[in-house]
């Protein structure tokens, strides 16, 4: 109730997430190490459903975009020996749940390196996560869950997805399927959040809808 009187304004669901986090110790953000109410939901369903909470204590309306949840089961966090102040963290981390295209995204990985140095891993990867949210947002996918080596891709119904691509990546990669309800389905045999990270931009950027001759060329 503390958290919710203190942050109480735009984007407080995801600052009481990371306050929760902080105070209870982060860990490994998604993965078997996290307990609680993050480990049985994840973390961006977690943030959601706190922005909700706050929204309604205030008698705001929800947004009606969509939300895409990426629960990869990643080390995702800002270590506390990188940005040592409580609140500067909870700022940084509202800057890049926050961006809204790659300029932004980039503006705030200056910030980071001007303020405090060369970011380490996770923050690397905190920021790679951003960006394959972006890239996610605009080939249409609403999710993407990682569950050990299964990994599920949900895309609306007008996703701006190569059908061609799709196809073909569901006959080379062993197990693949593409279900009715537009659900890629797949095994992804790596276990380092850079890894996992690159594949799934990979694999968007790949899918993504490109002109016939650029397909051609491939």
């Amino acid at each position: 109730m503390a958290a919710l009187k203190e942050f109480s304004d735009l984007g407080a669901g995801f600052k009481i997430a990371a306050l929760d986090l902080e105070l209870r110790g982060a860990g490994n953000l998604l993965g078997g190490e996290q307990s609680g109410h993050i480990d049985a939901v994840g973390f961006e369903l977690y943030t959601s459903m706190l922005d909700q909470a706050v929204r309604e204590l205030k008698g705001e309306a929800a947004p009606e975009e969509e939300a895409i949840q990426l629960n990869l089961g990643l080390n995702i966090r800002i270590p506390v020996d990188f940005i040592q102040e409580e609140n500067q963290r909870l700022r940084m981390y509202k800057r890049i749940a926050g961006v809204e295209s790659e300029s932004q995204l980039a503006d705030v990985r200056s910030e980071l390196q001007d303020r405090y140095g060369e970011p380490p891993l996770a923050v690397r990867n905190l920021l790679e996560y951003a960006s394959l949210k972006l890239l996610a947002m605009r080939a249409g996918v609403t999710g993407i869950d990682r569950k050990r080596e299964q990994v599920s891709v949900r895309f609306k119904q007008n996703a701006s997805i190569d059908p061609e691509r799709l196809m073909r990546f569901v006959a080379l990669q062993k197990g693949a399927q593409f279900t009715p309800q537009g659900i890629l389905k797949f095994v992804l045999k790596f276990s380092r959040a850079d890894e996992v990270l690159a594949q799934l931009r990979t694999l968007l950027e790949q899918l993504v809808s490109a002109p016939a001759d650029a397909v051609r060329a491939d």
